[in-house]
């Protein structure tokens, strides 16, 4: 790698990485989420989000590439439907947007000449809906009742499973190949040239949902912990590991995933943040929004 690649890679993570993690602060700022009708979330509810983070890639996997885009844009329409309802309250306008949004990405793919992962449209529209989702996904969590204890754990978890599949069941690889330049892709980056920067869905979901649980639970204190965090174990190490293998050895890793460094390390800035007193409840940070008529009754 390239001095040129390494500087462009860190940059590019760097951004992403605290532009999702921003952007699920200012939405859990500016937006209030109907209260959940099945209660609060809570580990329980991690624990099942685990079992998808498990089970989605061998779905993936098994699907044929025809199947993919689909199934991906079916589960992006119907996750951002969800958490952009307050945004947009006309749901005729706002499937309008999510159908031109997904349908520009599917444009974007199919229109590139070569190779899609090549075409700087792509990147920039694929990138938009699926941080969109992440920034969605992660307030619809937060504000639903999610401590950070419960994202510290999940965080955590996340590690040992990113850990496993990228060494002993190389998984890891074989899925990042394997969506790679279809539409609806769960990644985010950019590609000029011959430098590029892919962060996985997951990732992105990771860093935005501890972000905005820690700033409900901390306030400015849990923000800039949590900012800090994925800065240092999202996206600095995880870039410049690999570079400091290829200088020690020669090898440069095909796969550093982020989250074998930002697991721990949320978990011990949540054990640092409790050290504070109690989090706040969603119910401490503001009245949640109503219900609305027709899901009350």
């Amino acid at each position: 790698m390239s001095a040129a690649q390494s500087v462009f890679f860190t940059l590019v993570t760097l951004g992403i990485a605290l532009g999702v993690s921003l952007a699920g602060v200012a939405y859990f700022r500016l937006v209030t989420l109907p209260r959940p009708a099945v209660g609060a979330f809570n580990g329980n509810d991690m624990v099942i989000m685990m079992g998808f983070v498990i089970a989605l890639p061998f779905l993936y996997l098994a699907l044929p590439g025809a199947l993919l885009p689909p199934v991906l844009g079916l589960t992006l329409a119907g996750g951002l439907a969800v958490a952009y309802g307050p945004v947009v309250r006309s749901a005729r306008l706002r499937w309008l947007l999510i159908a031109g949004l997904l349908a520009a990405d599917w444009f974007a793919a199919r229109t590139a000449e070569h190779d899609p992962t090549h075409a700087l449209p792509y990147w920039l529209i694929n990138s938009t809906v699926i941080m969109l989702m992440a920034v969605g996904a992660a307030n619809l969590n937060a504000q639903g009742g999610l401590r950070l204890r419960h994202v510290a754990r999940f965080a955590l978890a996340l590690a040992a499973y990113d850990l496993f599949f990228a060494t002993a069941v190389p998984i890891t690889q074989r899925l990042f190949d394997a969506v790679q330049g279809y539409a609806f892709a769960p990644s985010a980056g950019l590609r000029v040239g011959d430098l590029g920067a892919v962060l996985g869905m997951g990732d992105l979901l990771v860093y935005a949902l501890y972000s905005t649980v820690a700033y409900k639970a901390y306030g400015r204190s849990g923000l800039a912990t949590a900012l800090g965090l994925v800065a240092v174990f999202g996206a600095l190490l995880p870039t410049l590991t690999p570079v400091t293998v290829e200088a020690l050895t020669g090898h440069l890793p095909e796969i550093v995933p982020a989250q074998i460094f930002f697991g721990p390390a949320a978990f011990v800035g949540h054990l640092v943040l409790r050290r504070r007193g109690p989090e706040r409840r969603m119910a401490d940070v503001r009245p949640p929004a109503p219900v609305p008529a027709s899901v009350a009754a």
